[in-house]
């Protein structure tokens, strides 16, 4: 049987971000710039790159201003042509009528609940998930690296990164099967596990390809850990019923959910920047010397 394409992007985007506030209180933490785009921004970047076409957000209340970044600014446009400036810089962030999609968690019930709000938008085809905190920077992107690993495995698939082992328990983790160069069977799934107890060392950042069929199983899902209705715990129950593989991300991760990740990856994409190169470099030695 044929394997249906991914079409269609989920973008968890209902958290409060607490972890930032007070910058949070109004602007939501996917909004955060890197550099000089969102976090958001460069989320869906990432999928349309990947051949994506369709992007699901699932929000929550205060965060129509994601909506309204990919919308036309039309008071903003006119006023920069008037001026003689360069408006393609605003062209990433116009998706077009009818690729988007809004729907709202209502409840902060974890990330299995936020995937199961886009259920009716997916639909019976598989889907890509990806967390716009955990920024992967690469070239090609993550997703696209991923999209070519379903192309060949079919199935569902995870991002896989090596991790300290100690730093384990704040994540989902892979437990391992045989390996393939950056393709890792998937035996099984623990979200955060006890320190100690850790199955290995690969952890899942915020990026998966799922089949529809976990949209079923999220239905009737359990709290998990911490309270919340865990995604890791419902794709554990597709295993060995559907295939599922680690794909071994060739890039960068910053945990933007961190603010000494969100500042590490500001620097790292400003130091990729010919123009910005210099000028960073002169000032973070100066900074390190004071």
């Amino acid at each position: 049987m044929q394997m249906k394409p991914i079409r269609t992007a989920v973008f968890p985007v209902a958290g409060l971000g607490t972890r930032f506030l007070p910058a949070t209180k109004v602007v939501p933490k996917e909004m955060l710039p890197i550099v000089d785009k969102p976090l958001i921004q460069y989320a869906v970047d990432e999928a349309i790159e990947a051949g994506i076409e369709h992007m699901v957000f699932v929000t929550g209340r205060g965060k129509d201003i994601i909506e309204d970044h990919f919308d036309i600014a039309y008071e903003l446009q006119h006023t920069m042509e008037v001026r003689g400036k360069d408006v393609s810089i605003l062209d990433g962030t116009r998706l077009k009528p009818g690729k988007s999609t809004f729907t709202r968690q209502q409840e902060p019930l974890g990330l299995g609940h936020a995937i199961w709000c886009a259920r009716d938008v997916v639909g019976d085809d598989p889907f890509a998930i990806l967390l716009p905190d955990e920024f992967m920077h690469g070239s090609p992107g993550c997703m696209k690296q991923m999209a070519a690993a379903y192309e060949r495995l079919g199935g569902n698939l995870v991002c896989a990164l090596e991790i300290p082992m100690e730093k384990t328990s704040s994540y989902g983790v892979i437990d391992p099967g045989k390996r393939d160069g950056a393709i890792t069977e998937v035996k099984g799934l623990v979200e955060k596990p006890a320190p100690g107890t850790a199955p290995s060392n690969l952890i899942l950042p915020g990026r998966y390809i799922l089949q529809p069929e976990v949209m079923k199983i999220l239905e009737t899902q359990e709290a998990g850990a911490g309270g919340e209705i865990q995604l890791t715990d419902a794709m554990a129950q597709m295993i060995g019923k559907q295939p599922f593989h680690g794909v071994t991300f060739d890039g960068r991760r910053f945990d933007c959910g961190s603010k000494t990740g969100y500042i590490e990856a500001n620097l790292a994409l400003a130091l990729d920047r010919a123009e910005m190169r210099d000028g960073i470099r002169e000032m973070a030695l100066r900074l390190l010397n004071e």
